[in-house]
């Protein structure tokens, strides 16, 4: 049966509403960059005990006094982990997208509820949406709205979008058709029977509906975290990249107290607003059942003790202040606070230099934000200019998919370290095989398998479709594709008990200093020449900051300056990077002034005080 092209018709209808319709999502995007950093700068803008103090006596006020405690006390966690403002942004970031999934799914439901002929087109268009994979979702939002919070916000919204239509279509058809019929029989327009008798009786399920949305969202900013949405989602992907479970612990930790939050506090609003909700509260204090830990304040009283508590914070000076500018002064002030945005892939090369420009950039009066990314969103943000430059781009092998595909949007600063190696390794007790030919006729002693990083990366292809062939290993061991850290977990793994295992590795890596490895010769030549590691940037960002383009195109690195500073990292851990950078430069005088001159000696920065974030 001929092959149905549908892949290829996809994308050509993309590209057609990518250079036909930016204008739209242009305006798609600015609505919705408005709506979070609005969100945003609310949430943000109280110190975070205060806040959680506010959203606290709102779970008291819809719940009880056990719920208000329980919601100080998550927040308040959520706060001592130092993921306040990730978490802020994420609820941001959830409540953007659900506030535009609800204006688009309640309509969509009320019609589809009185039109069978709209239910009948809108269901297989709401199947398609609840079971596609939701990553894919990803790919068109890059393309349309770029990298960042608009990306995001539209993938959850679609992703979220479902169970707002169904639960409205699902509690009008639900209503009583006694109860329309005697509404109609009294002579009540269409448009009050909707209003007054079908959507009050439908109330409850709709919330149901609201907050299936809302939790449909909050599953999703995982994976939008991927296109750089920060909060929580991005910490999430940035320990998976890393393998840093503490961190994914802590992340993880913070969505499920919103999750929470928001899911109990959506089902007590809908018993709220609802009238059959109201009269149960109502019989209920006039019984006299209600348990003190359960007594809600009504809402004059709570509202009474949000306007206490902003105004304590006030007369106390915790409102969240104004940010303190700590660039450099003086002749060490070259950006004058221009923003730079730096992205890496999690390799430890480029995690090393990104630090390591964030630093000096910032000892210089820029403002760097630096932001972890997939290699295909990270070529992608670089190639839509969202993205000023990277500094761990392997060519001409490694990274030749993206070159190919975007190289004509970006701008080579050239190379900075080379050339390296790309190898297959084992650890040296692994005895009798030294090349890649020794591994012929001997895969049950590595299980059969080759312990391999991120299949986008170019090393993978070039092992999978030349280097396995060449040697005639392609029937013989299964390449188990992964991340680099994965890779480095189970290496350690494998030689803390001694066992046996082929690992993707490339030279230089921090790995050879802390095992006793070996690398397999290649006598045919299967991996090619080593690539170069070059700075890629936006297109036109060098002219646009000739002194920071300067420095990078006449960047350069040593093995033992590298791995010096990698090591350095490493030892310093998860959120110490900044530190670790300025550690080794001051151990290593000179080489900041070399890297990014100023004319001026070294130190003179004002710019210590920068967040690592």
């Amino acid at each position: 049966m001929p092959r149905i092209q549908l892949g290829n018709w996809v994308d050509d209808g993309v590209s057609w509403l990518v250079d036909h319709m930016s204008w739209l999502f242009d305006a798609i995007k600015t609505v919705v960059e408005g709506l979070y950093d609005g969100i945003d700068a609310v949430l943000t803008a109280p110190e975070p005990l205060l806040l959680a103090g506010i959203l606290a006596v709102a779970a008291w006020w819809l719940r009880g006094l056990v719920a208000g405690v329980l919601a100080f006390a998550g927040f308040a966690l959520v706060d001592s982990m130092a993921l306040w403002d990730k978490a802020m942004s994420t609820l941001s970031l959830v409540l953007v997208a659900t506030l535009i999934a609800l204006v688009i799914s309640i309509p969509l439901g009320i019609w589809a509820a009185r039109s069978r002929t709209v239910s009948a087109v809108v269901r297989p268009v709401l199947d398609l949406l609840q079971t596609m994979p939701s990553m894919v979702l990803l790919i068109p939002a890059i393309l349309f709205f770029g990298m960042g919070v608009p990306a995001g916000v539209v993938a959850t919204l679609i992703f979220a979008l479902a169970p707002g239509v169904r639960m409205t279509e699902l509690g009008i058809r639900q209503v009583d058709a006694e109860l329309v019929e005697a509404a109609e029989a009294f002579g009540t327009p269409p448009r009050d029977t909707l209003l007054r008798v079908q959507l009050p009786l439908a109330l409850p399920t709709i919330m149901a509906g609201v907050n299936q949305v809302i939790m449909l969202g909050l599953s999703m900013v995982v994976i939008a975290g991927m296109v750089g949405t920060g909060g929580l989602g991005g910490a999430v992907n940035e320990a998976i990249g890393q393998l840093d479970i503490g961190l994914g612990f802590e992340a993880g930790l913070g969505i499920v107290v919103l999750a929470i939050y928001l899911d109990r506090m959506t089902g007590a609003l809908g018993a709220q607003i609802s009238p059959l909700g109201r009269r149960a509260a109502a019989k209920a204090r006039t019984a006299g059942t209600a348990k003190a830990w359960n007594y809600r304040p009504r809402p004059a009283i709570a509202l009474a003790g949000v306007l206490v508590l902003a105004l304590v914070a006030g007369g106390l000076g915790i409102f969240g202040s104004s940010s303190q500018d700590t660039r450099a002064t003086g002749a060490a002030d070259v950006g004058q606070g221009k923003k730079v945005t730096i992205g890496y892939i999690p390799w430890d090369e480029g995690i090393a230099t990104t630090f390591l420009w964030k630093e000096l950039l910032e000892e210089r009066g820029f403002d760097v934000t630096t932001t972890q990314y997939a290699a295909g969103p990270l070529y992608t943000g670089l190639a839509t200019g969202q993205i000023d430059f990277q500094t761990d781009s392997w060519l001409p092998v490694t990274h030749a998919e993206y070159w190919k595909k975007y190289g004509d949007q970006l701008d080579d600063l050239g190379k900075w370290y080379g050339p390296t190696s790309l190898e297959l390794s084992v650890p040296s007790y692994v005895k009798g095989v030294d090349s890649l030919a020794d591994l012929k006729g001997q895969s049950s002693k590595f299980k059969g398998r080759i312990v391999g990083i991120e299949p986008s990366a170019g090393m993978m292809g070039l092992l999978k479709d030349k280097v396995l062939k060449e040697y005639g290993l392609d029937g013989e061991y299964e390449v188990v594709d992964g991340s680099t850290p994965a890779m480095l977990a189970e290496l350690k793994r494998a030689y803390a008990k001694k066992e046996p295992i082929a690992v993707t590795l490339w030279s230089p890596h921090w790995a050879y200093n802390d095992y006793d490895l070996r690398k397999l010769k290649d006598p045919k030549g299967a991996w090619g020449k080593g690539d170069g590691v070059h700075t890629l940037a936006r297109k036109g960002f060098a002219d646009d900051n000739p002194e920071v383009g300067g420095w990078l195109k006449n960047f350069s690195m040593t093995e033992g300056q590298l791995t010096g500073l990698e090591a350095g990292i490493q030892r310093a851990g998860k959120g110490g990077e900044q530190d670790a950078v300025r550690t080794w430069l001051k151990a290593n005088p000179g080489l900041a002034e070399k890297w990014a001159p100023t004319g001026g000696s070294e130190g003179k920065s004002g710019a210590k005080g920068v967040s690592n974030n």
